[in-house]
């Protein structure tokens, strides 16, 4: 695999993480106590912390990547394992394993 590609994935997992926790350790300001300004939705954070999010995000995605890539080089978990409904998926017509012709 290709550094730029490993590159592009980490990139996608970050992404994915930062959005996957954005709604986690958020508290609006009638929980947090706080008084709101006149027209804000009550939905609104009051203790949105984007420094805390993107460690996070890194933290979560470069442990996401390690196993996408390890599993990528170790081959863990390939198309033909995923397959539930006993077709072979991931494998051209000659390169089907454990397959009789």
């Amino acid at each position: 695999m290709n550094w730029t590609s490993v590159v592009a994935i980490y990139a996608l997992f970050w992404v994915m993480s930062a959005f996957l926790l954005l709604p986690f350790g958020i508290k609006t300001h009638d929980e947090a106590g706080l008084e709101k300004i006149p027209g804000q939705a009550d939905s609104a954070p009051a203790n949105f912390q984007p420094g805390k999010l993107a460690l996070r995000a890194t933290v979560l995605s470069v442990v996401l990547c390690g196993l996408y890539v390890a599993n990528y080089v170790y081959g863990w978990i390939e198309p033909a394992d995923l397959d539930f409904f006993g077709e072979w998926i991931g494998y051209p017509d000659e390169q089907r394993p454990d397959e009789q012709r």
